[in-house]
Formats: structure tokens, C-alpha cells, sequence
């Protein structure tokens, strides 16, 4: 029996350096044995083992939000159109509600129908932003069903919509894949090995994590594993505050050394202030046994579960006092890496896969009606 075809992809360069990217891959590789899927992509030169059965590289040139984004949206649109001619899939998953790629296929779909996927910059984007807001309100018109990872961002969309839109809203919860068994064994030490990993952007307050730093009574030490626009903020702040012997800086590392590197801390600092969508990282952090210690932004506290203590957002204060906290309890970290470790296993990527699996069956069957 031929499989239904879905066309799906995400306008940035096919390699693992976000979280979506990496999402996706996780899961049209467990989609495979239901489903061909075509992921559409910017070039890279990165060789990437990814999950995609096929790739397009995309033609059109990038343009963020702003003057040229109209342009780049029209060429995207006429490229997709070509596209899903040659390709004649069953299905379209748009990846991101405001993505010019997302936008293309709203606007080149024709009868396909469109299961749109939220991810977490999504809201923020369409808050702070006109272009993003009309893009992500024109593709989820556009959308015969709208994924959200959770009831908050749900929430999000639906007032960024005004509730036109809210019987769309399927909430398909996030996973990751589970190691075997925890990596991370708790110490009985007082000076914590702290680890954050991710995107440096304004939004992740890496920031908070540093001004904590210096706030702490013991001198616990931090490594930041990432990239990003706050780079060069951060790096001068911690010269500023005389943190230089206390954090260290790496960059991106691909997700599987990643893992490995978690058996080398105590705990994980996940330190958004506005919205996340999930936390994939910090549910990953857990599968391996890291305690994590977050902001507590709505949806994040049933995500995380027992596994992890909350401080109020941006307040490197209050994120001081929980790392002390779990620096002078051994017995409580003990506790939060076996409660991390049992929570991580509530987000098996393949639980995330049958609910997509299931809501793109049903999707095509009411097309076909």
C-alpha cells in the first residue's frame, strides 16, 4: 500500500543547530513506516544524519521581518507552488506560525490540507511584531488543524487569534528520546557544576543565570553550551561581575555529545523569561538525571514536574538562593535526579509521534469527505 506523502520544512538550513530542526527530525523519522515526507529546507554544508526521508533545498534568499520579508514570502510562495505540482502530497505540516516557508504553503495549498505546528518563538514573534502576527493569523486560517505543544501556548495562539480559530487547537505534547538509564549520578558536594544549553537569545536570560552566579554564597561554576545574538553581552558581563574563572563558554554541540557531556554536572539551568514552548532541553537534562532548576513560566511547572524547582522569571536573586539550596541538601538532589529522570519518561518522542500520527490521519480522512 502507498504511503501518503506529507511536505512539510522549516526555512533555515538543514542542520541541527534549534530545537525545531531537531524536533522535526525526531519525528518524521518515527513517522516513516505511515508517511513519505519531503522536508523543505534552506542549503547547508553541514553533513547531518537526519530523519528525513527526502530534502528540497530551497532557492529563495532569507529575509527576516521587515521590508524585504513581502518579496521573500512571494518568491517562497511561487517555489512551493512548484513544488506541490511535481510532488502531489496528501498532506502539508507548516512548521512554525509565522515562518515565511509556513506562510507559503497557507498561501500555495490550494485543496491540500494543512496541519500547522507551533514551536516556541512563535507567540513571542507575533507579540512583539505586526508581520508576525498577520503572518501567523493568515496560516492558521489557513490550517485545517493548529499543534500546539501544550495548554499554554494554546492559550497564546487563541488570544493571538481572538478565538476565531480556537476549535483548531490540538494540543499534541512534545517528547524527546529516552536514553536507557540516567547519566548524571548526584554528588555530595557544596560547589555545583551548573550547565545551561541552548539559543542565546534575549528571551533564554542566560543573563540570569550569570547575575546569579555572583549572587551565590559558594562558588559554583556554569557552562554555557550554545550560540547566539547575546554572545558578546554575556562573555562582557561576566568579565564586568569577575565571573571569568566561574563560567565557562562553548559552543553549539550536536545533541548526541551533548547527552554525554550531562554525566558531568550537577544540575541544569533553564532560565527563559517570556514563553517556552516546552523546554526539550531541560526534559533531556532530566532524562539523564539532572535536576533543573527554571523559571516558572506557565506550562513549564507541569512539564517538569517533581524534577525540577522554579524561581520566578529573570530574578537572579531568587535562582541564587535555589541553587544554594540544592547545593547544601544532597539528600534533595538525590531526590530531584530520580524524580527528573521518572518525569522525563512521561515525554517519549514516540508518544509525541502517535498523536501527530493520529491527527494527520484524521485530517486527510475529513479531506476526503
Amino acid at each position: 500500500m502507498t504511503r501518503p506523502r506529507i511536505i512539510t520544512g522549516i526555512d533555515l538550513p538543514l542542520q541541527p543547530s534549534c530545537g525545531s530542526t531537531i524536533w522535526a527530525s525526531d519525528v518524521y523519522r518515527q513517522l516513516a513506516p505511515d508517511f513519505r515526507t519531503t522536508f523543505l529546507a534552506l542549503p547547508s554544508h553541514e553533513v547531518w544524519q537526519h530523519g528525513f526521508e527526502e530534502t528540497v533545498a530551497l532557492r529563495a534568499t532569507k529575509q527576516s521581518y521587515g521590508p524585504n520579508f513581502a518579496q521573500y514570502t512571494n518568491a517562497l510562495t511561487e517555489e512551493v507552488k512548484r513544488l506541490l505540482h511535481d510532488r502531489r502530497p496528501d498532506l502539508i505540516h507548516a512548521q512554525h506560525l509565522g515562518f515565511g516557508l509556513a506562510l507559503a504553503f497557507a498561501r500555495a495549498a490550494g485543496q491540500t490540507p494543512i496541519i500547522a505546528i507551533a514551536h516556541g518563538t512563535d507567540a513571542i514573534a507575533a507579540t512583539e511584531n505586526d508581520q508576525a502576527r498577520d503572518a501567523l493569523i493568515e496560516i492558521v486560517a489557513a490550517s485545517t488543524a493548529v499543534a500546539v505543544p501544550n495548554a499554554a501556548m494554546a492559550e497564546q495562539v487563541n488570544a493571538l487569534t481572538r478565538g476565531r480559530y480556537s476549535s483548531r487547537l490540538v494540543t499534541v505534547p512534545w517528547g524527546v528520546p529516552l536514553p536507557e538509564h540516567p547519566t548524571a549520578l548526584p554528588t555530595d558536594g557544596h560547589r555545583l557544576l551548573l550547565v545551561h544549553a541552548g539559543r542565546l537569545d534575549s528571551n533564554k536570560s542566560t543573563i540570569t543565570a550569570i547575575e546569579a552566579l555572583k549572587l551565590t554564597i559558594s562558588e559554583h561554576h556554569l557552562t554555557v553550551i550554545g550560540s547566539g545574538s547575546e554572545l558578546p553581552r554575556l562573555t562582557a558581563r561576566v568579565a564586568e561581575l569577575g565571573l571569568s574563572h566561574r563560567v565557562r563558554f562553548e559552543p553549539f554541540l550536536p545533541r548526541e555529545v551533548l547527552w554525554q557531556r550531562f554525566a558531568n554536572f550537577d544540575a541544569f539551568l533553564l532560565t527563559t523569561k517570556q514563553l517556552e514552548a516546552f523546554g526539550l532541553v531541560a526534559v533531556e537534562a532530566q532524562a539523564h538525571g539532572l535536576p533543573v532548576l527554571y523559571g516558572d513560566l506557565p506550562g513549564l511547572r507541569r512539564t517538569l514536574g517533581a524534577g525540577a524547582l522554579a524561581y520566578p522569571p529573570g530574578d537572579a536573586a531568587a535562582l541564587a538562593a535555589r541553587i544554594d539550596r540544592l547545593a547544601n541538601d544532597s539528600g534533595l538532589r538525590r531526590t530531584l535526579s530520580s524524580a527528573a529522570a521518572s518525569n522525563a519518561r512521561r515525554h517519549d518522542i514516540t508518544a509525541t509521534t502517535a498523536h501527530l500520527r493520529d491527527l494527520s490521519k484524521t485530517v486527510m480522512r475529513r479531506a476526503r469527505v
